[in-house]
């Protein structure tokens, strides 16, 4: 049996891979991070559940359920601001920071000991320093939001997942109740939680009926299953109590029920927005800024007296900074209008590209660099920076197409459906960010790690304790 937990205490250089990995996410703590609304979201939903009893939005006194959130975050945030919050006042979130930096690391760990167990030794290495080289996991170490416990809850799931596949019988079921803990964990703090729960399901019903009965292999989908979806269970029930629908996760767009949100606003920005700087300069704006037509880029006119439409459309809204019923059937219009006449360009091609800008573009918000990252004469170190993160970025994306293409990453199936579910899902969205894409990076470091790790082990392999090894 390849015992591939022990192998931390065997080489100097991975304690050494570690060091760098911490001191990289100390470094970036050290350093002002950029803050964010959600984290004040967050916060406010944990702390009143934890202190009154009510996962909402309001007031003590006018406290309002909501369905805004999935309460996995807003409860550690609310569970660290108990914990420290009367020792730190004003700093009790590096508590809390500080443990993301761990849980990343943590993250990287359990990579290197999944490519090592499914590949060979200098594949776990090469995982472990991709992982804690990482400049983009590690900088959401240092902001509060769920980024990093989702790259810790993939990655997770990932590991357990490849041991119940690889184990005998009775540390299997351990392996299966991590795996399951680890996906409810993830969808207890993004929606999109549930892919890994869909990918990892699927892979153990997968791998385990090719090498085994099918009676075993729905045995061990449903101890996984039921595992994961208890607390979802609990969160579904809760909001058909209180709101009286059926809402295993979050609203997409964290309305509650009988919340009006801009339904023909974000269809047609869907129909052209493809880069970041669309959300942040236009979809972020609304509600509270006005929006400049300069910001609109050409290709979300099919003609003149469309775009005179368009112009009319938003000065509107610059009078108000609000969306009326009204003004949102008349972007609903425009955007049916806009199908109607290109409709490969916006249910395809605009897709796509959409999904390649969160891919590859450089990642400036984690970074605190301006969203016009090319603008030389105004920002030259700033442009240069982000070039660098770029082409970073590019290095891990390439490095990980390599190895799928090679035919070298293992349960291939199930970690390549995983990013096909995911840019799918990313395709639809109407505020592209890449930081949405930083879910991916797990994936990309483990195939990235097979790609450059020289021979594999053999697609299954059997040892005196009844293991199987399922490299494929």
């Amino acid at each position: 049996m390849l015992r591939s937990d022990r192998w931390l205490t065997q080489s100097r250089r991975i304690w050494l891979w570690i060091a760098i990995g911490l001191a990289l996410r100390l470094l970036f703590l050290w350093f002002p991070r950029p803050s964010d609304d959600d984290t004040t979201d967050y916060l406010a939903l944990g702390h009143n559940l934890l202190h009154y009893g009510t996962y909402g939005q309001g007031t003590p006194g006018d406290l309002a359920p909501t369905l805004f959130r999935l309460p996995g975050y807003p409860i550690v945030l609310g569970l660290f601001e108990s914990a420290f919050a009367h020792i730190w006042p004003t700093t009790w979130q590096t508590a809390l920071l500080v443990t993301q930096a761990i849980t990343d690391i943590l993250s990287g760990l359990l990579l290197a000991s999944f490519a090592r167990r499914y590949l060979n030794p200098r594949a776990g290495e090469i995982a472990l320093a991709l992982a804690m080289l990482c400049p983009f996991t590690a900088a959401f170490a240092g902001i509060a939001l769920t980024e990093s416990f989702s790259v810790f809850a993939l990655s997770l799931g990932i590991y357990a997942t490849g041991r119940a596949l690889a184990e005998n019988e009775t540390n299997r079921i351990w392996s299966l109740l991590l795996a399951g803990v680890a996906s409810a964990f993830a969808m207890l703090l993004r929606p999109d939680g549930v892919l890994q729960f869909i990918a990892l399901a699927a892979g153990l019903l997968w791998y385990t009926t090719r090498r085994a009965a099918l009676r075993r292999a729905i045995s061990t989908s449903l101890i996984y299953a039921t595992v994961a979806l208890a607390p979802i269970a609990l969160w579904t029930f809760r909001n058909w109590q209180t709101f009286h629908v059926f809402q295993p996760l979050a609203p997409r767009h964290l309305n509650d029920p009988g919340e009006r949100f801009n339904k023909g606003f974000y269809d047609w920005l869907r129909t052209w927005s493809t880069e970041f700087v669309t959300t942040a300069n236009v979809f972020w704006n609304v509600g509270s800024e006005s929006i400049d037509m300069d910001d609109i880029p050409a290709r979300a006119f099919d003609s003149p007296a469309q775009q005179q439409r368009t112009q009319a459309l938003i000065n509107e809204y610059n009078q108000t900074h609000s969306i009326s019923a009204d003004l949102d059937n008349r972007f609903e219009l425009l955007a049916q209008e806009r199908i109607h006449n290109h409709p490969v360009q916006c249910l395809v091609v605009v897709p796509i590209l959409r999904v390649f800008d969160m891919l590859l573009r450089p990642r400036t918000l984690e970074f605190d660099l301006e969203v016009d990252w090319w603008a030389w004469n105004r920002h030259p170190g700033q442009t240069v920076a982000a070039i660098a993160l770029g082409l970073i970025n590019l290095a891990y994306v390439l490095a990980a197409i390599w190895g799928f293409l090679r035919r070298r990453v293992p349960l291939a199936w199930m970690l390549g459906g995983y990013l096909v579910m995911r840019c799918l899902l990313l395709s639809t969205m109407e505020n592209p960010e890449p930081r949405y894409t930083i879910q991916m990076f797990p994936i990309f470091i483990v195939a990235a790690a097979a790609a450059f790790a020289g021979n594999r082990l053999p697609v299954v392999r059997q040892s005196t304790s009844g293991t199987y090894l399922y490299a494929s």
